[in-house]
């Protein structure tokens, strides 16, 4: 039996019958990386020595008669989470010998839940790319095909989802991060709502590890299956225990409906501000076929529809002012000339987040304002419709482009170029107000390259998105090997 390839679910079945032990599991998963990474770099920061130790006290746990959500699956971690005894360096060459002194919260609740930690997953620098390349560990590749990217900056970490590196991992989200690299490889991923799962030693190098609710950014699991995701996330949400957790329990509530046809649902196929490409339109044309034949509500359009353009501009004031909130000064002075040397007339999404790179504190408190009425309306949206399916990115994973500077890049949508940083718009769709959203795999591009969507669910409604990627997952199919 290959079991590299198995869910978690059906590996904690067979673990439980006494089919397999975690030994074994980590053994063969080990194997694989062995025989298989030096072609992806998915792992980056191996801890094989610690996993088997920890593989046969799973054994030995189970044996006594224990039994935990995770006990003895094996799993990785994004780089950027700190581990004790490990390098955490977030892709920046100045921190490759830090070493943190404990282990970040969710890394705790992974072993807690009797989770076996292979190592590390490789990241952009600062995790700041929608690739995952820095100088340290070198780049992440696409399993389906070497001359692309696995995304970022949680590339690493569905790379080895793909490629049977251990069955979940665990990530983060700030434009993105967990739902591109779940398009780009074919896995799943969720996003959840703002606050749900703490971050808690998910923190940039040497800073301490303080519970803080940084905004926009969340941590969240990624998988192969969507059933695994919620196992995943079970494990990782609810509050941070030296803050809302000394008072606080959570009580996430039921997804709203358990058949797909009860789901009333708005299909986005087109955004304002940047067109949709052929292959991830074909993408979310097969899941509203698969929601519309099983009966399910499916509308194209709605005015209870929060704007998307002014919402991508939002999303772009607020990400890329906290970016450069700890800029030196003279960088920030030259931002500010570059800024005031703009057009007045210039509404370009370039322009806004030049623009936000030099907010005043009153500038940010006006957006976070806008943000409030967004959400609002996102709430009376909500009242009529239970998610809504839209793009990660515009395109499926393209290739490698390590242009060092940014603005310079180009995303190439059916034969047209567009500005490297626009395709963000579709995850600042949920970003931005904080919704929660679970990427799915929908099939293949003409190209042969994997294609999602994401599945926009009510705030604090985590179930309800992963329930219904559940049932997409057992109507159109999910996860497919790397061929």
């Amino acid at each position: 039996m290959d079991w590299n390839l198995q869910t978690a679910e059906q590996l904690m079945a067979a673990l439980r019958a006494g089919d397999v032990t975690s030994v074994e599991l980590t053994e063969a998963a080990i194997a694989r990386i062995e025989r298989d990474d030096k072609a992806i770099n998915a792992i980056c920061v191996p801890d094989y020595d610690r996993a088997r130790t920890a593989a046969r006290e799973a054994d030995q746990a189970r044996a006594r008669g224990e039994d935990r959500p995770l006990l003895g699956i094996p799993v990785t971690v994004k780089e950027s989470y700190n581990i004790a005894g490990l390098t955490t360096t977030w892709g920046m060459p100045q921190h490759r010998d830090y070493l943190p002194a404990e282990d970040a919260l969710q890394v705790s609740r992974l072993k807690a839940a009797g989770a076996v930690v292979l190592g590390k997953t490789n990241v952009p620098v600062g995790l700041q790319d929608i690739q995952s390349f820095n100088e340290i560990y070198g780049t992440t590749n696409n399993p389906w095909d070497h001359r692309r990217t696995s995304g970022g900056s949680s590339g690493g970490s569905a790379a080895a989802l793909a490629s049977g590196f251990g069955a979940l991992s665990i990530g983060s989200d700030l434009a993105g991060s967990l739902r591109t690299p779940a398009h780009f490889c074919g896995v799943y991923a969720h996003k959840p709502t703002l606050g749900l799962a703490p971050t808690r030693g998910m923190i940039t190098p040497p800073a301490p590890a303080l519970p803080v609710d940084p905004d926009l950014a969340v941590v969240g699991p990624m998988a192969r299956t969507a059933r695994d995701l919620t196992l995943l996330l079970d494990v990782m949400a609810g509050p941070d225990p030296l803050t809302l957790g000394m008072a606080h329990h959570l009580a996430l509530p039921p997804a709203r409906h358990e058949r797909l046809g009860d789901f009333r649902v708005l299909v986005l196929d087109e955004h304002p501000l940047i067109p949709t490409g052929s292959a991830v339109r074909a993408g979310l044309n097969r899941v509203a076929d698969a929601l519309a034949d099983s009966g399910a509500r499916v509308e194209r359009h709605s005015p209870l529809l929060p704007e998307l353009a002014e919402a991508a501009t939002l999303y772009a004031e607020l990400l890329f002012s906290s970016q450069t909130a700890r800029f030196p000064v003279e960088a920030y002075e030259e931002l500010r000339t570059r800024a005031a040397a703009l057009s007045a007339d210039d509404r370009s999404l370039d322009a806004a987040r030049l623009r936000a790179m030099v907010f005043t504190h009153h500038d940010w408190i006006e957006a976070n304002s806008r943000r409030e009425l967004h959400r609002h309306g996102w709430r009376q949206f909500f009242a009529e419709f239970d998610a809504v399916v839209c793009p990660i990115t515009p395109t499926p994973a393209f290739p490698h482009d390590h242009h060092p500077d940014p603005r310079q890049r180009r995303i190439d949508i059916d034969g047209v170029d567009y500005p490297y940083f626009d395709q963000l718009v579709w995850a600042g769709v949920a970003t931005m107000p904080g919704l929660p959203a679970t990427a799915i795999p929908t099939g293949l591009s003409p190209e042969g390259l994997p294609v999602g969507v994401q599945l926009i669910g009510p705030m604090y409604e985590d179930r309800t998105p992963l329930r219904l990627a559940e049932l997409l997952e057992e109507k159109i199919g999910g996860f497919q090997a790397p061929r």
